[in-house]
């Protein structure tokens, strides 16, 4: 009987561990960030590491494809002092083929809720800012995802956002749950072990 319970245990966990959702990390690096009351968008960044993605682990490189987005207009604070804009715009993710990183759209979609930006006064008096924001959209395949980003400016020097500055670094965690093709084989799975306990019941 113990032997027929631990088997019970292990199947039941295999087909579990498919189900589990999983991850996969952007990296990006340069790029122009513009912006006024009507939006921030940024063009012209470019991955620089992929980690998770169909199994490949971390892929690095000077230029794995490209990110880029837009936001809603600013609906509180102001562009030099920090503020929140709106969601919706655009968030593309896209790969060209390097390293094993597959030629085409990655993400489509767009800000899911509000886009802060944070001011961040360093101690020397010179000024960072940092865009965080939810996004959800389409993964390659077709299915729904969701994730977040955080996209961290140049340093300003001593002034303020002007209307245009350069992204020093950006990360992008998208969260890719299972295709329903492994909810299939979780229920073939539970099916078959049904039969087998069965059977060994008999004997």
């Amino acid at each position: 009987m113990k032997r027929i319970m631990w088997t019970v245990l292990v199947a039941l966990a295999l087909p579990m561990a498919a189900f589990a959702s999983s991850s996969v990390d952007f990296t990006n690096s340069g790029g122009t960030l513009s912006g006024s009351s009507s939006g921030l968008s940024l063009s012209g960044s470019v991955l620089i590491a992929v980690n998770g993605l169909n199994g490949l682990g971390l892929v690095t490189g000077n230029d794995l494809g490209s990110l880029s987005f837009t936001t809603g207009a600013l609906s509180s604070g102001s562009l030099q002092m920090g503020g929140t804009f709106a969601g919706g715009g655009s968030f593309m993710i896209i790969g060209n083929g390097t390293s094993g990183i597959p030629n085409g759209t990655l993400f489509s979609g767009t800000f899911a809720g509000p886009v802060t930006w944070t001011l961040v006064t360093l101690a020397n008096g010179t000024h960072n800012y940092t865009l965080t924001g939810s996004i959800s959209g389409t993964w390659m395949g077709g299915s729904w995802v969701n994730g977040a980003t955080v996209q961290l400016t140049i340093n300003t020097g001593k002034g303020f956002f002007n209307g245009s500055t350069t992204i020093s670094s950006g990360d992008t965690n998208i969260v890719v749950v299972p295709e329903p093709g492994s909810l299939t084989l979780l229920g073939t799975g539970l099916v078959g072990l049904a039969g087998a306990i069965r059977r060994k019941l008999k004997a």
